[in-house]
């Protein structure tokens, strides 16, 4: 019975498995998680704009992707013009991005919003990328990033 109910178990994680590396690929029109069209979408600079009035943005927002999650695409980056990266997480890891996302123009529906990270985790973060002394006691400031939880994908180019 315990030899059985073990099959069973590997079985359900083999076919979880399995079902998770079979991503669509990023083509003109695919979506991902909740079905997405790009109208009314901001870009990335108007999105800055309007997190700079407001703490939350709730729409869509386009912007090239220039970084996904490498084990199995459970997060991505948007590039901004001031070189700052937008992450991109997925609300609950519905769903993944596949590989060849990066490059690719996107339309993104769900919530934005302003992180601030402490002075504090800043210097740990630096301290644990291996930055020398003198660079980790340059930080004097606290850091606001922009990061979105988004309830779907849609690859536009």
């Amino acid at each position: 019975m315990k030899r059985i109910t073990l099959l069973a178990i590997c079985l359900g994680f083999s076919a979880i498995t399995f079902a998770q590396s079979t991503i669509k690929p990023a083509d003109a029109g695919v979506t991902y998680g909740k079905t997405v069209t790009a109208d009314n979408a901001v870009n990335t600079e108007d999105l800055n704009k309007t997190l700079s009035a407001d703490s939350v943005y709730t729409g869509k927002v386009t912007g090239t992707v220039v970084e996904v999650c490498k084990k199995k695409g459970c997060f991505m980056k948007l590039s901004q013009a001031n070189g700052a990266p937008i992450m991109v997480q997925f609300t609950n890891y519905e769903y993944f991005m596949p590989q060849n996302i990066v490059g690719k123009t996107v339309v993104i529906e769900g919530k934005a919003k302003v992180k601030e990270t402490s002075v504090e985790r800043l210097k740990h973060y630096a301290a644990d990328a291996g930055k020398s002394k003198e660079e980790i006691a340059m930080i004097k400031e606290p850091k606001k990033d922009i990061s979105i939880m988004a309830d779907g994908v849609l690859v536009v180019k």
